[in-house]
């Protein structure tokens, strides 16, 4: 992950990633040559990349850089190594890569160290390195440093060296310093290193977790501490903090850094580190040495040192010496003759280091000013040299007013700032740096400015004012008015337009003058902006009204919402109005105001308005309503409007009512096309209503009346009119130009008339023949019973060519009823419609219908008539000859009631007649389909069995006895033996499938298919003992194949193995040897196996020879098997008679392997533990070594056992296994002594030395203590911890909560087991950790019953984290205050209420008054009016005192008095009525004392309360009672002060008088905005003036912003 940005770098394997999480996209991607196996972050963009042979550099931030770029090859010296780290100096000139390998028994540290510059590497042996910038005294620039860290057997060494050496620095002493590790850190060595930049202290890291800190210039050891117990991999700087972030083993994060308050004491606690200190305070500005550094000054300046004296005052730790006084001191320092002042020198040191603060800037500026030395000026502000401050600019002002601005800008004095760039005329940056800055200045009076010397600036700065993103910054009124002032109308406009863009409701004010001051002054601006719909909130009305004035009537209509103002507007100037305008102008007005508009521009000219009328109700037609419009056109008689209109509308309208008033308007505009246009496509007028329409309007054109007859059908209506009207030639034109399909309707209609038959012929042959429906034709005649009145018509048809079937069915009909030889008309023709002909036929003729219905295949009108008629023998060859079996189906279902009689003529006549086969085939497919099997067996054997074409059909046959073998299986043995053409395996197959067996069988031996024969026998005869006889009649492998295999599953083993062996067939060995080694037939099996090795090498077959040679104890004959040519898996072997208990013959399997894991454990079961602990130390196996180790503990061998057990706690998983096995079977000691042996092994791993522990606590609990404090760091502590419990071992529980940081469990443990385990010492130690503040309580009550004597103690520890108050509740209610009195005084500065509550209870308990005072008068946090009750009634005096003081304290005068007086405690009362600042209390006072005679109370309150007392009073009360002696002083000092307080206020009378005479002197002198063009001196001119706009130009005075 990247240092501060969401970045991150994957790899996988070789390829690298780069992804920006931000952004969700991949910056980069690249596959590496070879392994990296280092890599990290260098800077902010890039990463350093290391393989085994070269480090690489990649810039993920630079597009072009697609690959990391090779920087050097890796030394020799680092072949081998782990590398931990590599490290880039800031420029990336240096970098180091630094390893560790392991060598005679030590880690070593390699590094390369390579310089970019010269290309060459250095080889150097170290653990760490790192690299740093150091600033030395009198450096110009920084010097270079590489500082590393190494560990050799001789020693450690941190070594700090200069690269890059820059001219002009001094030169760096290389530093060589010692690293010490402590004694029992053998192995420990540095890891990491770390260099502060703000401190320039190196942080050294040691595995061990060691921290050493090294001052980076001296090399000297400043502080070293162990900071973890557990090994830290990896650190980082902390910028935070300028200390380090260390990880270590555990994932615990550590951070280290040093304490800036504590850091100059602690060096300065050694004298030999005092310059230490000092340097170290002066580079990083520490407090602590301030005490050193000013004696030093002191020191140098008595010596007359004054040049050293500024270093030590420009070094002083943050500037503390950089003060006024010190610049005083070298400034009366005399100039040394030929030099430099001190003065300068010293601010020359501060400009070489640092920047001066703002005295040292005044100081430094005035001489150079005065030198005219304004390049350095200009160079010190550029550098940030100087702390720039406004004073600063009001200096620089008067010499370069830019220079000034630069300061002002730096000091952010926002005031100068803004007047500095009126000034300049950089009006543009006013206000982004108002805006950046937070500055508000006083923008009308600057934009007044502006405006007056620049318009278009001031514009510009106008439009930034109001368009500020965060609101308008200034009111627009008032920038208005500044426009207007100067008649710069066009500024203003501009401006309202921009500052007006968002069009929000509170601007419509403004939106409403900028429209009138346009209307007034410039009307085609004002219709331009209106035109262009910028606004939405200004006064329509008033602008309304403007534009009518201005003669934007267009403009006025769109604004005007009065309907009597609209009117006006529309009727009086309709000229100058643009039509497409008042159309869409219409479109915004209600509907009623709308028709009253139309009628009203009707009424007052229709002939100038009827075209606009029309425009509008054509637009608005949906929306005025037709209806509404027609009633408005008939009300002014003007068809002609209302055909124009509604000829707009008629094509879209669905309003029948619509579509009828156009077409009466049409007819009266004699517009006939149209009529009949209309009456021909239109859908939706009323066709009954259009109809009378036309025949009352007597047109002499009939045609749109036939069009609409014709449309609606009322063609008898039509017909009726024209015949009684004697328009004969209407219906010709009709019949033969209109529609001539409507003929039969038309003939009909004339014979419903009782036309004359030669009108009606003489019509249908003017009629195109082609055209006329026949069938409509014949049904209109046949209904009227006159159908051979068309024989003529129809024969002209048939000869001209006319193949239509209506034709002939009209033919076929007339033959029928005439009888004129119809059977042949039906057989011949096929033009006609058979369904239609047989129908017809049906009651007439039913043989007739069925040649119709034959001709034309209508299979179920067939049938029916067939069935009805019992034309069985026709309807069956019918069937045969049709061949659909849908049909068959539908006549052979269950549900025909004529099945029977049709199924004798199938078989009897119809089938036998035909030779086709597929005929007979349909049948008895259907036969067959419809589930009828004896009927079907009838028709074959009558097709079979009977000579005929089908006797020996190879299909048939099967189907036969197919039929047989399902419906009767008594027939099916003779028809196989009378029958020689049938599908013999096929058949057989059926035959089994039904359990005819035998006559399958005789089908196979018909067929010579012995194998599928013996089959039979065997699996479904089931007999063994024919299937032998007839495996040795027929004497073939193949039969004695199957007989053996069929022996084999029948468990005939050894006759099974004779057959096998017979046919020679090995192929079923796995079976055999299956068989043969569950029934134990090792003998035969072997025989078997060598018949089968003699044609087979196969696994199986020699692994079970071995097998059985193994079970039938043949071990000789089995070594030499296995010592001659085999392929036996022998390790299987081997383990199945490990499994059967063989363990000599496993033994001589697994040796001739030399699988030792195995042969240890067989030779356990043998006994031969020795030879099994070899075998196991071969096999090194954990399964073989717990086998073994079982069995060694298993005969008590426990020495072997020990080496075993050795070889398996090492492994975690097998640790408690291991345990459990010793502890069941009571061998506690040896499994204590096994673990304490392990744990000196170097795989022991924690759960080891768990284990032991835990083993301890229950067996040796003397021992746990002793090995906690030895391993705690190794062991499982909470598994500890619940075993410590259980043993009751409570200082042993403690000791491990302590060490898990479970603070709060051992406060609670020591508290619960007091007895065993509390320690005051360790209690205190403990409980300020916990977490659980409750315990700090539970605690206290545990002290208060247990040690009461101890409880201060303990509340001193506890007092930072405890709830005071309630510590307090706690005693209280147990009655023990007086036991945390210390604790409670030592709190009370915490001033709690219920501390000082109990505080002053006890004090007063105690009577103890003086401490109560001083507690009452220090805290203030408790109820004083109650206490004050309680004191003012005990006993002693002193106490009642108290009570006055609470009183006075909290303005109770009256009663503190009260109290006070009571005592006779006369001075407290007259400081109370001092304090009050209240004249009344004091008059009171007063006269009190007056009223008892106390004179000299009396004189001491004239004195005490001298403000509060008027002197009228005392004037009185000294007269009256003769007190004038005592008040005679308290009157002189009055007169006194009187008397000054004259002379005063005419002295400051006359002071101001001439203040204000100056200040007034150079207000008029000098310029508002300074010096320059921009001064602004005269005032308004022309006082009384008119004005063109009405607005005063304003006064131009520049105020401060």
């Amino acid at each position: 992950m990247h240092w501060t940005k969401n970045i991150i770098a994957l790899k996988a394997q070789r390829t690298l990633q780069i992804f920006d999480l931000d952004a969700k996209g991949k910056l980069k991607s690249h596959a590496m040559d070879a392994d990296v196996v280092f890599w990290k972050w260098i800077s902010e963009k890039a990463i350093g990349l290391i393989t085994d042979t070269s480090v690489y550099h990649w810039d993920i931030l630079d597009p072009s850089q697609n690959a990391p770029v090779k920087m050097f090859d890796r030394h020799m010296n680092l072949q081998g190594s782990q590398i931990i780290n590599y490290r880039v100096n800031s420029d990336e000139k240096w970098m180091v890569v630094v390893g560790i390998s392991s060598q005679q028994g030590r880690v070593v540290g390699s590094m390369q160290l390579y310089s970019k510059d010269r290309g060459i590497s250095q080889a150097i042996e170290g653990h760490a390195a790192a690299f740093a910038e150091l600033r030395m005294e009198g450096a110009p620039s920084p010097t270079k440093l590489f500082t590393f860290s190494v560990r050799t057997p001789q020693g450690a060494k941190l070594h700090v060296v200069e690269v890059d050496h820059v001219a002009g620095n001094p030169t760096f002493q290389k530093k060589a310093v010692d690293v010490y590790f402590p004694a029992e850190a053998v192995n420990d060595f540095p890891v990491a290193m770390q260099v502060s930049q703000r401190f320039s202290i190196i942080y050294l890291v040691t595995k061990y977790g060691f921290i050493h800190l090294y001052d980076l210039e001296t090399g000297t050891c400043i502080f070293m501490n162990r900071i973890s117990s557990e090994t830290i991999f990896t650190t980082t700087t902390h910028d935070a903090t300028s200390g380090i972030i260390a990880v270590n083993r555990k994932g615990q994060v550590l951070s280290v850094s040093v304490d800036e308050n504590q850091i100059i004491p602690y060096l300065l606690q050694n004298p030999a580190n005092s310059q230490l200190a000092i340097n170290l305070a002066s580079r990083a500005g520490l407090a602590g040495a301030d005490d050193l550094y000013t004696q030093q000054f002191n020191q140098l300046m008595s010596q007359n040192n004054y040049v050293e004296a500024a270093k030590v005052a420009a070094n002083s730790p943050r500037g503390f010496l950089r003060t006024p006084q010190t610049i005083e001191k070298f400034k009366a320092v005399p100039a040394p003759p030929g030099q430099l002042s001190v003065i300068l020198q010293y601010f020359g040191m501060l400009l070489d280091k640092t920047t001066l603060n703002k005295h040292e800037t005044i100081e430094l500026v005035r001489p150079v000013l005065a030198q005219n030395r304004m390049y350095l000026l200009e160079k010190w502000v550029k550098e940030n040299k100087l702390e720039c401050t406004e004073e600063l600019g009001d200096i620089v002002r008067p010499h370069d007013i830019n220079l000034a601005l630069s300061v002002y800008l730096r000091a952010n004095a926002s005031q100068k700032v803004v007047a500095s760039f009126a000034e300049t005329g950089q009006f543009d940056k006013i206000l982004p740096y108002a805006q950046k800055v937070g500055y508000n200045p006083d923008y009308t009076a600057l934009l007044t400015h502006i405006v007056r010397i620049n318009p278009e600036k001031g514009a510009e700065f106008a439009t930034q004012l109001a368009g500020h993103e965060g609101g308008a910054l200034i009111d627009i009124d008032r920038v208005v008015d500044v426009f207007l002032s100067q008649s710069m109308i066009q500024q203003a406009t501009a401006f309202l337009l921009t500052a007006l863009e968002g069009n929000k409701p509170e601007q419509g004010a403004q939106q409403t003058r900028l429209l009138e001051m346009n209307l007034l002054n410039a009307p085609q601006v004002a219709a331009a902006i209106l035109s262009n719909n910028m606004f939405s909130y200004y006064d329509k009305a008033k602008v309304a009204q403007l534009c009518e004035n201005a003669g934007l009537f267009q403009q006025a209509l769109e604004h005007y919402e009065d309907p009597a103002a609209i009117k006006r507007v529309l009727c009086n100037n309709a000229a100058a109005l643009n039509a497409d305008f008042v159309v869409q102008y219409f479109g915004r007005m209600s509907v009623e105001d709308s028709l009253e508009c139309l009628r009203e521009m009707l009424r007052v000219n229709i002939r100038a308005n009827l075209q606009i009328v029309i425009q509008i109700a054509t637009k608005y037609s949906d929306l005025l309503g037709p209806h509404r419009l027609i009633e408005l056109f008939e009300q002014f008689k003007t068809f002609e409007g209302l055909y124009y209109y509604l000829g707009t509308v008629v094509n879209l309208t669905e309003d029948g009512d619509v579509v009828f008033k156009y077409l009466q308007a049409a007819t009266r505009m004699g517009q006939m096309t149209e009529v009949e246009r209309i009456c021909r496509d239109n859908n939706h007028y009323n066709p009954e209503k259009v109809k009378n329409f036309l025949k009352e309007a007597q047109l002499t054109e009939q045609l749109p009346l036939i069009v609409v007859c014709d449309r609606f059908n009322f063609i008898h209506d039509l017909v009726l009119y024209l015949y009684r009207n004697q328009q004969f030639k209407s219906i010709e034109v009709y019949v033969q130009r209109v529609n001539p399909s409507r003929t039969p309707a038309v003939v009909g209609g004339l014979l419903d008339v009782d036309c004359e038959e030669s009108i009606i012929k003489g019509l249908l042959k003017s009629v195109p023949a082609a055209a006329v429906p026949v069938d409509e034709l014949v049904a209109e005649v046949e209904k009227r019973n006159r159908l051979k009145m068309l024989l003529p018509f129809l024969e002209d048809m048939l000869n001209a060519g006319n193949e239509q079937p209506a034709v002939y069915n009209a033919l076929a009909k007339i033959y029928i009823d005439s009888n004129n030889n119809p059977e042949k008309f039906l057989k011949e023709n096929d033009k006609y419609d058979s369904a239609i002909v047989g129908k017809y036929c049906e009651k007439r003729d039913p043989y007739l219908a069925f040649i119709a219905y034959q001709k034309g295949q209508n299979d179920l009108e067939l049938v029916k008539i067939t069935n009805e008629n019992s034309m069985f023998k026709h309807q069956a060859r019918y069937l045969v000859a049709r061949r659909d079996p849908e049909l068959w189906n539908f006549v052979l279902s269950p549900n025909n009631l004529h099945r029977r009689p049709l199924v004798d003529q199938v078989v009897a006549t119809a089938v036998p007649e035909s030779t086709d086969p597929e005929d007979v085939s349909t049948a008895v497919q259907s036969f067959l389909q419809n589930d009828l099997p004896t009927e079907l067996i009838e028709l074959l054997e009558k097709i079979i069995l009977e000579a005929s074409p089908f006797s020996e059909n190879n299909n048939l046959q099967n189907l036969l006895i197919l039929t047989a073998v399902r419906a009767d299986k008594a027939r099916v043995m003779d028809y196989i033996n009378r029958l020689t053409n049938y599908d013999g395996p096929d058949i057989a197959n059926i035959c089994i499938e039904n359990g005819l067996f035998e006559e399958a069988l005789e089908v196979y031996k018909k067929s010579d298919a012995h194998a599928e024969a013996i089959n039979v026998l065997i699996e479904h005869i089931v007999s063994i003992d024919r299937a032998y006889a007839y495996a040795d009649r027929v004497d073939l492998p193949e039969v004695w194949s199957r007989l053996g295999k069929a022996q084999i599953d029948g468990l005939r083993i050894s006759d099974g193995i004779e057959s096998y062996i017979r046919a020679g067939d090995p192929s079923n060995y796995a079976e055999v040897i299956e068989m043969s080694s569950r029934a134990g037939k090792f003998e035969d099996l072997i025989k078997y196996l060598q018949m089968c090795r003699k044609t087979l090498r196969e696994p199986p077959i020699d692994s079970s020879m071995a097998l059985c040679l193994a079970r039938v104890e043949k071990l000789h004959e089995l070594e030499d098997f296995l010592n001659a040519a085999n392929v036996a898996n022998i390790e299987e072997c081997g383990d199945a008679a490990y499994e059967e208990g063989l363990h000599q013959a496993a033994k001589i399997f697994y040796t001739s392997i030399s699988n030792w894991a195995k042969l240890a454990t067989t030779l356990v079961f043998l006994e031969e533990y020795q030879n099994a602990v070899e075998c196991a130390r071969k096999a090194n196996s954990t399964k073989v070594w717990k086998q073994v180790h079982e069995a060694c503990v298993h005969k008590k061998e426990f020495r072997l056992a020990q080496i075993c057990g050795l070889n398996l706690i090492v492994h975690a998983e097998e640790l408690q296994e291991i345990v459990k096995q010793y502890e069941r079977n009571g061998y506690f000691d040896e499994l204590i002594h096994l673990l304490e042996n392990g744990l000196g092994l170097e795989r022991a791993h924690m759960g080891m030395f768990t284990e032991l522990g835990i083993a301890l606590t229950k067996y040796h609990p003397e021992r746990v203590m002793e090995h906690l404090k030895l391993f705690w760091g190794r062991i499982n502590i909470p598994k500890m911890i619940r075993a410590c419990e259980q043993a009751h071992l409570w200082p042993e529980l403690i000791f491990l909560y302590c060490h898990y940081d479970e603070w709060d469990n051992a406060a609670l443990a020591m508290m619960e087991r007091a007895a065993d385990a509390w320690e005051h010492q360790s209690f205190k130690d403990i409980v300020v950790k916990v977490a659980n503040l409750e315990i700090y309580y539970r605690a206290l009550n545990f002290y208060l019953q247990e040690q009461p004597s101890l409880m201060t103690d303990l509340l001193t520890v506890l007092t930072p984290r405890v709830d005071v108050a309630r510590v307090v509740r706690m005693f209280e209610k147990s009655d023990n205050i007086p036991l945390i009195k210390p604790f409670l005084l030592n709190v009370q500065p915490q001033n709690n209420k219920v501390v000082n509550s109990a505080i002053n209870d006890l004090l007063i308990e105690e009577e103890d008054y003086k401490t109560l005072r001083d507690s009452v008068e220090n805290y203030d946090n408790y109820d004083p009016v109650e206490l004050a009750q309680r004191l003012e009634k005990h006993d002693l005096v002193f106490f009642r005192q108290v009570a006055a003081n609470i009183y006075r304290k909290h303005k109770r005068w009256s009663q503190s008095i009260s109290l006070s007086k009571q005592d006779k405690l006369f001075k407290d009362a007259i400081e109370t009525a001092a304090v009050s600042g209240r004249e009344e209390v004091v008059d009171d006072l007063l006269r009190y004392f007056v009223d008892i005679g106390n004179r000299e109370c009396y004189a001491a309150m004239l004195y005490a309360c001298y403000d509060l007392i008027p002197v009228h009073t005392v004037m009185e009360i000294s007269w009256r009672y003769g007190l004038t002696d005592y008040a005679m002083p308290f009157m002189i000092n009055v007169m006194r002060e009187q008397s000054t307080k004259i002379i005063t206020l005419e002295k400051d009378n006359e002071e101001r008088k001439a203040r204000e005479a100056s200040q007034q002197k150079i207000e008029d002198d000098t310029p508002i905005l300074g010096k320059g063009t921009l001064m602004i001196t005269a005032a308004p001119g022309g006082v009384g003036q008119p004005y063109g706009n009405g607005i005063a130009p304003q006064a131009t005075g520049f105020m401060g912003f």
